[in-house]
């Protein structure tokens, strides 16, 4: 699983796009790094960038446009409407996938070094980065703008957290962070009054409203112990929104920041306006999401929605996010297509697993052609896949049985499991095939001299454990399953019996198919240890398989005799 971080640093430059071009190439010439997205504005002379890819790549790319913007932005010269101190003035880290906060803080610290002792460029961290609670806040961070900051820099409690606490002139400073994802999302009313989405938006938005006395319009201020006006609170924490009229669609809109989505997701933020919006008569239409989102966002979405109507959770990825995009009517005013709002999914290389992306023909075409690949491991990964694929349409036509409507639960989690395991083993169908190739790869290389050979015959032995793992994870995986089919041929839908006896049959051969791989490989490694070892074990996930097959077929034809 990779580990995925968004970088989106905003530079002080939005007019120039010679200039903007020369610090986006820069980001592109680092590997592993996809670039997303470049905003320029005019008004505001800024421009934010958008990147994503590994911790690694992302921190390299960031020095490196960081490095470019302080070579081609003078601050001397800049002017504009947003708060800025420096020519690239913020430069979030945002974790994305399979990554702690904290282990992004330590990237946004090793960037902050970087920055600091090679490019003399004072670097203040803020938010979950902060070394001091006050700089949580960027505004502090950044009071006084590039103008104060010469005289600000040299006080001691303006010490920068890295870098030289001189004022830099031409580059100013830089403020890195580590941050939560952010999702700007607008949900639409069916109303023109933006008085009334403003309503709205101060129901939900954490900061909430001005408390007043009497007419809660027009009623004096209410005042807190401070002096200052006293607010009551939103619904909905981690969450900013005002209320605004689109021109374009002919309806006012709430227009939301979801700062923080472990604490406010995008599907409790379009239930809540849901909600709210009903209490004053209105009714939400749909919804519109602006830039891009985590594809654990939208299932975490597309499961909510089924679970409210019961259904079970075992579906394919695919639809699961289609019952997100129907359920919160994000096609509303525009096609919603996933593959270029998912984050994943624009950083999908299918360059990388070509075989799950052939159809069933073409498929079955490469198999048959004279290339050695795909093979039988292939084939035994791709028979478990289908194995278990029967099983779990066997739990989900169960899960809205007529009559078994209590039971829902009970097989959702039962689908969810198969759908798991069906994962697994299609990604398992492309790992063999690069398995072989890495052998190919290894008895390729030269042999001309003794250091040759060692070289070669050390990367076959290396490449030859990878081709026996590969099929040995398709037999354990494989036999994982035998237990979602018994208890799917034991307590499914009756109608459904035979699919699962089918599926059984399936996760038998893929067992015992990819065991024949375990084994062909295993001839060629010279650790006669490990191979005994290993193909011992193997014979024992064989024998429970088939054990298992018998024991389900005996259950599948007893129900079907009946």
């Amino acid at each position: 699983m990779k580990q995925l971080i968004e970088c989106v640093p905003n530079f002080s430059e939005g007019r120039d796009l010679a200039i903007i071009k020369q610090i986006t190439d820069v980001i592109e010439t680092v590997e592993g790094v996809k670039l997303l997205d470049v905003d320029p504005g005019k008004a505001t002379n800024r421009t934010v960038v958008t990147f994503v890819g590994e911790p690694e790549p992302v921190v390299e790319a960031a020095f490196r446009a960081i490095q470019k913007a302080s070579e081609l932005i003078d601050m001397r010269q800049h002017h504009g409407e947003h708060p800025r101190f420096g020519a690239t003035d913020v430069c979030p880290l945002v974790p994305i996938a399979n990554i702690s906060m904290e282990e992004t803080v330590g990237y946004v610290k090793k960037l902050g070094k970087l920055v600091g002792d090679k490019l003399k460029i004072p670097v203040y961290l803020y938010e979950f980065a902060a070394s001091k609670p006050e700089w949580k806040n960027l505004a502090i961070v950044r009071s006084g703008e590039y103008e104060g900051l010469a005289d600000k820099i040299i006080q001691a409690k303006w010490k920068p957290d890295y870098g030289p606490a001189e004022f830099n002139a031409q580059s100013g400073a830089t403020a890195i962070s580590a941050r939560n994802f952010l999702i700007a999302y607008n949900i639409n009313l069916n109303t023109t009054s933006v008085r009334r989405a403003t309503a709205i938006a101060f129901d939900v938005r954490e900061q909430g409203r001005i408390k007043r006395e009497g007419n809660p319009i027009t009623g004096k201020v209410v005042k807190d112990k401070q002096g200052n006006p006293a607010r009551i609170p939103g619904t909905l924490k981690s969450v900013k929104a005002i209320g605004w009229f689109i021109e374009e669609y002919g309806v006012a809109q709430i227009s939301m920041n979801l700062t923080d989505i472990t604490i406010t997701t995008l599907h409790q933020a379009f239930d809540e306006v849901c909600e709210k919006a009903r209490a004053r008569g209105i009714r939400v239409t749909g919804s519109e999401l602006v830039g891009l989102i985590p594809k654990q966002a939208m299932i975490d979405a597309g499961k909510y929605f089924l679970s409210k109507q019961q259904r079970s959770l075992g579906i394919s990825e695919d639809e699961i996010i289609k019952i997100a995009v129907k359920s919160m009517g994000l096609d509303e005013l525009g096609p919603f297509d996933p593959n270029k709002k998912i984050i994943e999914y624009l950083l999908e290389d299918t360059a990388t697993s070509p075989l799950i992306h052939l159809d069933l023909k073409a498929f079955a075409n490469e198999t048959a052609s004279e290339s050695p690949a795909p093979g039988g491991g292939s084939i035994s990964a791709y028979i478990g896949a289908l194995g278990i694929s029967l099983a779990t349409m066997v739990a989900n036509l169960s899960s809205h049985k007529r009559g078994w409507d209590e039971r829902w639960e009970e097989f959702s989690q039962w689908a969810e499991k198969g759908q798991k395991i069906k994962d697994q083993l299609m990604n398992l169908v492309d790992e063999d095939t690069h398995a072989f190739n890495a052998i190919m790869a290894a008895f390729g290389l030269p042999k001309s001299s003794g250091e040759e050979i060692k070289a070669r015959q050390l990367a076959i032995q290396q490449a030859t454990i990878g081709a026996i793992e590969v099929p040995f994870k398709v037999m354990e995986i494989s036999l994982e399953s035998m237990e979602i089919i018994k208890s799917m041929a034991e307590t499914g839908n009756p109608a459904s019996v035979s699919d699962a006896g089918v599926g059984a049959l399936c996760v038998r051969s893929a067992v015992l198919g990819a065991y024949l791989n375990v084994k062909i490989n295993a001839a060629g490694l010279d650790d006669k240890k490990w191979v005994d070892e290993k193909l011992k074990k193997g014979q024992a996930v064989v024998d429970r398989a088939l054990q298992q097959e018998t024991e389900i077929l005996v259950q599948v034809n007893q129900k079907i005799d009946r």
